[in-house]
């Protein structure tokens, strides 16, 4: 007995001893200590983890490298990209001759660590940084690291890096689709000449560039995201472009399946990541979007321009919105006439460009500013120069590809035209004289018309025409309001339509041609003499809106340009007439489709999700990237316009509001907006912000997907609206009884729901769980792996009174229609 028992100590000793030497390898992998599926180790300071894992919608397997410490899976890194294992056979191990290998159920390598030598004696480690690292043991030198082999994510501390002499780059590579992490089409690297760029390119094609390095940012990215990147070379012929994590935030950057590479930062209040910039905000930053010698500014419509001094090389493709034909030298350069034998003319000049991402292939040199400008102005061939403190001098030979006009930040362009499109100093001196002359003496008649004696001439002067009065009356035309003190500076830009005009263009504004009804008045199409459609908005006098929404519009939407906004062509003040201008939406609003039972068969799943990226595009525009900051406070269905293609366009600002820079809220005693698209801390307490507009979308998200109306359940004893019905069908985990039978089909399945999802998200009783417009954004396009699970929307029970005189039960009065509400009172 005695001989059992110290056997049996013993064993229990043995076993004691392998278990505390496993535990305190948990981040290592030796011959002894492979990891099988679904086994994983993790980094020493619980960083991150490496272990088995499926993509979303994918049985596959797959070996990589995501965050331990946070409740949604990102991975960063994966081994076998492009060699799935079929099931949960795969084994990771170090082979016999010391390499880190990935076996499958047959025990075939069908991955393994590239080194060219067999490694004896060594282990793989995963580091708190998510490198994994191999390790011969002797020396404890790293034979091998996945930094150097990444996916699409750059991590603190990696390096993405070209060498000059060898030509050996280490590029980041898209995933092939949300489920499938294989190779996709976009890259990002270093492009290896004198000026350093950052690329992203598509199928071999640039897609995106960031413009050379000064030393401190790149100057094709106008953000002050640009300042956490650092470019170094080795001078051993390497340049390595990496990022720091000062603040210790769970940062990263990461290439996604649509080509944009995002900087997401962890949320911890959230609980998810925030895409706080990425590459691709706007149409303008797909590489050579305008062809050569076009200039791409997302704040104009249409975004594509010619340089000046250039003009469309075919005239008829360019106005039809195919700008890749680019432009082409209007006028000949004085060296060009000269070289055909004509006459010389004046000389050559440059047109300055401020705030412009530089064109694409650019000659370095090290000249001062003098001698870079008159070296290019030597060389018949030289067609722009720039000089940037840190770079030097930059000139162009041939096309200009890729210029940008930025809102802010950028480098002074200097583009050469010949003279005759400048003038001389002679003839601008003149310009700006008589154009003070006139704008002093227009600026006079206006005060003069203004006051209170000539106000009554004027008034007189409006009588007598019928039509109302203005001082010039030929179509359009940037005049002075005659009444009323509106901001003139504001609207100096706006084209101003006489009441004539728009008289002549809707039939003296015929019933025929009414389009609508809204709270600012009726709508009615009309038609220009020179052919152009538009839509006018004219002021009821019984409206409850008033010069101040108007005003407000006015000022909002004409600083506005954006694919998905409705495009302000005008207004018209004169005597009590005030009446805005629009492009003509030939489908009217979304409401007009999607709640008619007839029209709502033609808006297909695949219309509908194209209306809701558009709305949240928009409304990203809004939020982020204007010029602006603006808070709508009245999206809803009948505030979304269609064109001829069915596209979104958001519409009706007369209740917007401008934030600054540092606000995140504001407070109202006049809270306006329509019952059922209003969020409860501004219909309650008058408090609105960002959030109010992300629950105005949730809402319409949620009627777009199901069909109905937010305000279709006044009769109902069961849900008060359709958030309640959204919210117990979820709960109830019978989603799909939510889906319009109209567009619902099995392949679409996956999508509609998660576009549930994310209205669910939108629509939450407190602000603070809401999401922002960008993470909504990148729900629905799919760049997010796990989404939270929503919390229970505002607005879901029901009050139930009892009728004195009855047995049945009445419920609370509650808003059935869409009109908007102007005069609430916020508690």
């Amino acid at each position: 007995m005695g001989v059992v028992r110290k056997n049996n100590l013993l064993f229990v000793f043995i076993l004691c001893c392998i278990c505390l030497e496993s535990d305190s390898a948990t981040d290592t992998i030796t011959s002894f200590q492979p990891i099988s599926d679904p086994g994983y180790i993790i980094s020493n300071g619980s960083s991150f983890r490496l272990g088995f894992f499926s993509p979303v919608d994918s049985t596959s397997r797959y070996l990589g490298i995501w965050y331990n410490n946070i409740s949604v899976t990102t991975v960063v890194w994966v081994a076998n990209r492009d060699k799935p294992l079929q099931d949960s056979s795969g084994v990771l191990t170090i082979s016999a001759d010391g390499l880190l290998v990935l076996l499958n159920g047959q025990k075939e390598a069908i991955w393994s660590a590239e080194v060219t030598t067999s490694v004896p004696n060594s282990s793989a480690q995963l580091l708190d940084t998510g490198n994994l690292v191999l390790i011969k043991n002797t020396t404890k030198t790293i034979i091998w690291q996945s930094f150097q082999l990444p996916c699409d994510t750059l991590l603190p501390k990696m390096n993405i890096s070209t060498n000059l002499t060898t030509g050996n780059k280490v590029q980041l590579t898209s995933w092939k689709s949300l489920s499938d992490p294989s190779n996709g089409s976009f890259l990002v690297g270093i492009q290896p000449l004198d000026l350093r760029q950052v690329f992203i390119w598509k199928d071999g094609s640039s897609y995106w560039r960031s413009g050379p390095w000064n030393g401190q940012v790149f100057i094709g990215i106008p953000t002050t995201n640009n300042s956490g990147l650092s470019l170094v070379n080795d001078q051993e012929g390497t340049v390595s472009l990496s990022f720091s994590d000062v603040n210790n935030s769970l940062l990263h950057f990461q290439l996604n399946t649509q080509g944009s590479m995002e900087q997401r930062s962890w949320d911890h209040v959230k609980g998810d990541w925030e895409v706080v910039w990425a590459t691709l905000q706007s149409e303008c930053d797909v590489y050579g979007k305008c062809g050569a010698f076009g200039i791409c500014n997302s704040q104009s419509s249409p975004i594509c321009s010619c340089l000046n001094g250039f003009e469309p090389n075919n005239t008829e493709e360019w106005n039809r919105g195919n700008w890749t034909g680019g432009c082409v030298r209007s006028t000949p350069l004085q060296c060009e006439r000269v070289a055909t034998g004509g006459e010389a003319g004046k000389m050559d000049w440059f047109q300055t460009m401020n705030m412009m991402k530089v064109p694409d292939f650019a000659d370095f040199s090290s000249d001062i500013e003098a001698d870079c400008k008159q070296r290019c102005l030597q060389n018949c061939s030289c067609t722009a120069y720039a000089f940037v403190s840190g770079t030097g001098c930059m000139s162009w030979t041939g096309s200009l590809i890729d210029a940008q006009k930025f809102s802010s930040s950028g480098v002074d362009l200097n583009v050469r035209v010949a003279n005759t499109k400048l003038g001389t100093k002679q003839d601008v001196k003149k310009i700006v004289t008589i154009t003070v002359i006139v704008g002093t003496v227009s600026s006079s008649i206006c005060t003069y018309c203004g006051g209170g004696w000539l106000n009554f001439k004027c008034k007189s002067a409006r009588k007598k025409k019928g039509k109302g009065f203005s001082l010039f009356n030929k179509g359009k035309s940037h005049i002075p309001f005659p009444s009323d003190n509106l901001n003139q500076a504001e609207v100096q830009e706006l084209p101003l339509f006489t009441f004539e005009k728009l008289e002549s263009a809707t039939n003296n504004f015929h019933l025929s041609h009414k389009l609508g009804q809204g709270g600012f008045g009726p709508v009615y199409r009309g038609k220009l003499s020179d052919g152009q459609e538009i839509a006018v908005k004219r002021l009821s006098r019984t409206s409850t809106q008033g010069l101040k929404e108007f005003m407000n519009e006015v000022v909002v939407i004409s600083k506005l340009q954006h694919r998905n906004l409705v495009k302000l062509l005008g207004c018209c003040v004169e005597g009590e007439e005030r009446m805005l201008i629009y492009e003509y939406m030939p489908n009217k609003s979304l409401d007009a489709f999607l709640f008619d039972p007839h029209k709502e068969k033609l808006l297909d799943w695949s219309k509908r999700f194209n209306i809701i990226e558009g709305i949240g595009r928009g409304l990203l525009y809004l939020h982020r990237d204007s010029r602006l900051r603006i808070i709508h406070r009245d999206l809803k269905a009948s505030n979304i316009l269609l064109d001829k293609d069915l596209n979104p366009k958001i519409s009706d600002f007369g209740m917007a509001r401008i934030f600054g820079s540092n606000e995140d809220q504001a407070n109202t005693n006049r809270v306006v907006g329509t019952y059922g698209y209003m969020s409860p801390e501004y219909a309650m307490e008058g408090r609105f912000s960002e959030k109010s507009d992300v629950f105005s979308f949730g809402v319409l998200l949620l009627e777009i997907v199901s069909g109905r109306k937010n305000t279709s359940f006044y009769n109902d004893d069961q849900f008060l609206n359709l958030l309640g019905l959204a919210w117990q069908l979820w709960n109830a985990d019978n989603t799909i009884a939510f889906i319009d039978p109209m567009v619902y089909e099995p392949h679409f399945e996956m999508e509609i729901l998660r576009c549930i999802q994310v209205g669910l998200l939108c629509v939450q009783e407190f602000a603070q769980d809401r999401l922002t417009v960008s993470v909504v954004v990148s729900m629905l396009k799919s760049e997010i792996f796990d989404m939270p699970r929503p919390k229970k929307p505002a607005f879901t029970e029901k009050q139930i009174a009892l009728d004195p005189n009855s047995s049945q039960r009445i419920q609370t009065k509650c808003s059935v229609n869409n009109v908007t509400i102007t005069m609430v009172q916020g508690r």
